[in-house]
C-alpha cells in the first residue's frame, strides 16, 4: 500500500494502557490504515526511532470559546501534543448571545476567566457571525481549526439569553426553565457533547455580581440535565459550590444515567488530607450507580495576580465586598489597601486555604522594585524588616496596582497530588487553556505529566500516562473516535522523545489582540503533532499557517461528521 504519511521505528503506545511495542504507523486519507507493520512507499516519512508514537492528547478542560475565533491554531495546546480539546467548561461561552448582551458576556469572561477585555473586544469585533449555539458550531466548522473541537453548552450564556440581566439576580420561573430546556435540546441536537455550569462562590462576573449559573436552583439544574437523560447522551460538567454538591451530582447522575464531572479536586482544597474524603466519596458513588468524576490536576495551581483584580482572593466575603464597592466608586480599592485595619483583614480574616498565604508568594514583576523580582515575598520582607502583607500592598500601590505576584494556591503537596492523579475514579484535566492567560499557563499539563510524573518520579509508566492523556478523557466525555491508535480511526498522533519531553519555563508574550499579554511555555521533546493525518507541528515549529485550510474538525456529539 502507498501511504500519505508513515511513521517508522517508534514505540507504539496506543492509548489503551497496553504495553508499547516497536513498529510503524501507516496513514492514508486522514486515517490510520496500518499499525505495527506498514510496508509500502509514503509521500512523507517520519523516523521515530527512540521515540514514542501515541494518540494525540485529549484536553477536556479548556476555555478557547472566544480565542478560537481569532486564533485558529489554538496556541499553545498543540505545542504540547493536544489534538482534541473541549470548550464551554464551567458554563462559560459566547453562545447563545444576543447582540445586546455581547459586552456583558465579555465582561463576565474578563472577571471570571481572567481574559483581557481589550483582547476580547479586538479579537471578537462587533459583528459576531452567530447568535445561537448551533450557529456558533457552524461558524467554527466553516472557519476551521488546527485541532479538533468538542463543545459543552454553557449555562451562563443560556440564562442570560433567556432571562436577560435578571439572570444574575434571581431564580428562573417555570416558563423560563422550559425555554432553557428547549435550547439545551437544540444545542445537543446541533452537536454539544454536554452541559457545563458553575456554582462556585469565586465565580463573580461584571460588577461583582454572581455569574448567572450561580442563581440556578437545584430544580433548574435537574430540569436541564433531564434533557440529556431523555436523549440518552451527554454529560454534565460543573464547577463545584455549596448550592449543588456532590450529593446532588450523584442524584441527577443516577436519575438520568448522565455522567457528572466536577471541577476541581485539588490538594489542600479541603485542607491537609481533605482530598481523601472526596476520593472515598467518589468510590462510594460509583458503587451506588452514580458516575461522578472529579477532575484533578498534575501541576501546582500557580496563579499570577495583581491587586487590581485579585481573582484568587475572591472566595472571601470581604474581598467580594471590596470588588463590588470599587465597581461603584473607583478608588475604593486603593484606599482599602492603604488602610492598616483593612490590611489586618488580609492577614487574619482569610479562609483556611489562604492561611499564611504570603509564604507561598513570589514577586513576579514590579516596575518600582525590580530588585525583588522572582524573590519569595517573605524573604524580601525579612530583608527589608517589613511585614509581608504590608510589603505586598506597598509595592502594589507604588506600581499603580500592576505588580504581578505568583502564588501556589493549591496542589503544592506532591504526596497528595500523586494520590489524586492515580485514583481510578478521577480524571486528569484542568489545563484551563485560553483562560487566565496573564495569570497562569497550565496548557502544558500533558508534557509536565510525561516529564515530572513519568520520567522524574516514576509515578506512572509511559503507557499509563498516555492512557490518562488520551483514551481515559475521550471515553469520559464520550468522544468516540479519538484517544486510541487503531486501524480505521482518525490519525491524531503525537511523536515524542521520552528522554526530553517536558514544558519549558513560563515566559510572558504580548501576542493577543490589542497587544494583550499572556504566559506561555514552549514544549521540549515533541517531534511531531498530527491531526487527521496532517502534520501541524514538527520539531517545535508550526507546519501550518493561520490562513491555511486546517485539519481540525468540530466533533459534534463527540465525533466528526
Amino acid at each position: 500500500m502507498a501511504f500519505d504519511l508513515k511513521i517508522t521505528g517508534g514505540t507504539i503506545v496506543d492509548g489503551t494502557g497496553k504495553p508499547g511495542y516497536t513498529g510503524d504507523v501507516g496513514i492514508k486519507d486522514g486515517k490510520v490504515v496500518a499499525l505495527g507493520k506498514a510496508d509500502g512507499p509514503a509521500t512523507t516519512t517520519i523516523d521515530a526511532a527512540g521515540k514514542v508514537v501515541s494518540p494525540g492528547f485529549v484536553d477536556v478542560h479548556t476555555h478557547y470559546d472566544a480565542q478560537i475565533l481569532w486564533d485558529r491554531l489554538l496556541s499553545i495546546s498543540p505545542w504540547h501534543g493536544v489534538t482534541t480539546t473541549v470548550i464551554g467548561n464551567c458554563g462559560f461561552g459566547v453562545a447563545p448571545t444576543r447582540a445586546a448582551h455581547r459586552k456583558m458576556i465579555m465582561q463576565t469572561l474578563e472577571k471570571v476567566e481572567g481574559m483581557s477585555l481589550e483582547a476580547l473586544e479586538a479579537g471578537l469585533g462587533t459583528a459576531w457571525p452567530f447568535e445561537t449555539f448551533p450557529q456558533y458550531l457552524d461558524t467554527l466548522e466553516k472557519r476551521g481549526s488546527a485541532i479538533n473541537i468538542a463543545a459543552l453548552f454553557g449555562h451562563t450564556p443560556l440564562r442570560l439569553y433567556v432571562m436577560g440581566e435578571e439572570s444574575t439576580e434571581r431564580a428562573a420561573t417555570p416558563d423560563e426553565i422550559v425555554k432553557m430546556k428547549t435550547l439545551v435540546r437544540e444545542a445537543m441536537d446541533a452537536g454539544a457533547i454536554g452541559f457545563g455550569t458553575s456554582v462556585s462562590v469565586s465565580h463573580n462576573g461584571y460588577g461583582g455580581k454572581p455569574v448567572p449559573s450561580r442563581q440556578a436552583t437545584v430544580e433548574e439544574m435537574d430540569a436541564l440535565v433531564s434533557v440529556m437523560g431523555e436523549l440518552k447522551r451527554g454529560l454534565m460538567q460543573i464547577t463545584i459550590g455549596r448550592d449543588f454538591s456532590t450529593r446532588h451530582m450523584a442524584e441527577v447522575s443516577r436519575k438520568y444515567g448522565v455522567p457528572v464531572t466536577w471541577t476541581a479536586l485539588l490538594s489542600y482544597l479541603y485542607g491537609p488530607g481533605g482530598h481523601r474524603r472526596q476520593l472515598d466519596l467518589a468510590a462510594e458513588q460509583r458503587k451506588s450507580g452514580a458516575l461522578v468524576i472529579p477532575q484533578v490536576s498534575c501541576r501546582p495551581l500557580n496563579f499570577e495576580f495583581t491587586f487590581a483584580e485579585p481573582f484568587i482572593f475572591d472566595v472571601m466575603k470581604f474581598m467580594i465586598e471590596l470588588s463590588q464597592a470599587d465597581a461603584k466608586a473607583a478608588g475604593t480599592r486603593r484606599r482599602a489597601y492603604a488602610d492598616p485595619a483593612w490590611r489586618e483583614k488580609l492577614r487574619s480574616e482569610v479562609t483556611p486555604l489562604f492561611r499564611n498565604w504570603w509564604d507561598r508568594v513570589i514577586v513576579a514583576w514590579s516596575p518600582s522594585h525590580r530588585e525583588l523580582e522572582e524573590q519569595p515575598l517573605t524573604a524580601a520582607a525579612a530583608k527589608l524588616g517589613k511585614d509581608p502583607v504590608d510589603l505586598a500592598l506597598d509595592i502594589a500601590l507604588a506600581d499603580d496596582l500592576q505588580t504581578r505576584f505568583r502564588m501556589a494556591v493549591m496542589n503544592f503537596d506532591e504526596k497528595e497530588v500523586a494520590e489524586l492523579i492515580t485514583d481510578p475514579n478521577t480524571i486528569i484535566a484542568l489545563s484551563d487553556a485560553g483562560a487566565h492567560a496573564s495569570q497562569l499557563c497550565d496548557a502544558c499539563y500533558s508534557t509536565h505529566l510525561l516529564a515530572h510524573w513519568v520520567r522524574e518520579r516514576g509515578t506512572f509508566t509511559i503507557e499509563q500516562a498516555v492512557h490518562n492523556l488520551t483514551q481515559r478523557p475521550a471515553e469520559t466525555f464520550d468522544i468516540t473516535d479519538r484517544g486510541v491508535l487503531a486501524e480505521g480511526r482518525p490519525a491524531d498522533v503525537v511523536v515524542f522523545d521520552p528522554r526530553t519531553v517536558g514544558p519549558g519555563p513560563l515566559k510572558r508574550v504580548h501576542d493577543l489582540p490589542a497587544g494583550a499579554d499572556r504566559l506561555v511555555s514552549e514544549a521540549h521533546g515533541i517531534a511531531a503533532v498530527i491531526v487527521n493525518g496532517r502534520i501541524i507541528r514538527r520539531d517545535g515549529k508550526d507546519t501550518v499557517a493561520a490562513n491555511d485550510r486546517l485539519p481540525g474538525r468540530v466533533l459534534r456529539n463527540g465525533k466528526a461528521a
